[in-house]
């Protein structure tokens, strides 16, 4: 399974992108996470767009077009997404081929507060369902307290959270499956 991995934050050390790479880690064997760098999608911009798609916008819609699925980890800012992660998706929903159509998608977040981010996937599930993305319905994981549970090097110190994590995994590859049947079956009869 080829996964891609978006982290909502922009920053290097941070914890989302810790909680990403724990999912990374919790993949079952014959799976891999590659994160996606997509700091340089410029803010979305019509008049751009009808000059043609940026390039760092092509890669992100390609990538995710050839990824079995997506796992995206993000913090909230204001109760929502991040900005620039609502304009990356903005950018990637455009055209009939958007790539995340029927595409299995899997949220996680961290917080250093206590709800763990619940509010911003609430917001992102509303964005990817409008796309009809595939989103993991459960298990949910919101990792409050953050970081408390990872180590100076990013590494997962808390057993429960690894554990939380490998579940949603775990389901996340069954749901991978049962989709991509789904997609067998609908092109056999169309």
């Amino acid at each position: 399974m080829n996964i891609i991995g978006i982290c909502g934050s922009l920053r290097s050390q941070s914890i989302n992108r810790m909680l990403l790479n724990l999912a990374g880690e919790c993949l079952p064997a014959g799976s891999a996470l590659v994160e996606h760098d997509w700091r340089d999608i410029p803010p979305f911009n019509s008049d751009v767009m009808e000059q043609g798609l940026p390039p760092a916008v092509q890669a992100l819609r390609e990538h995710i077009r050839r990824a079995d699925g997506v796992i995206i980890a993000t913090p909230e800012y204001n109760f929502s997404l991040p900005g620039m992660l609502k304009n990356a998706i903005d950018w990637v929903s455009r055209g009939d081929d958007q790539p995340l159509l029927h595409k299995p998608v899997a949220i996680l977040s961290a917080t250093p507060g206590p709800l763990g981010g619940a509010r911003v996937q609430y917001e992102l599930r509303k964005v990817l369902l409008f796309m009809h993305a595939a989103v993991l319905v459960k298990p949910e994981i919101f990792v409050g307290q953050a970081p408390q549970k990872f180590d100076a090097q990013g590494r997962c110190i808390d057993a429960t959270t690894r554990g939380f994590v490998q579940s949603q995994m775990d389901a996340f590859i069954k749901h991978i499956r049962r989709q991509q049947r789904l997609q067998q079956i609908e092109s056999t009869h169309t």
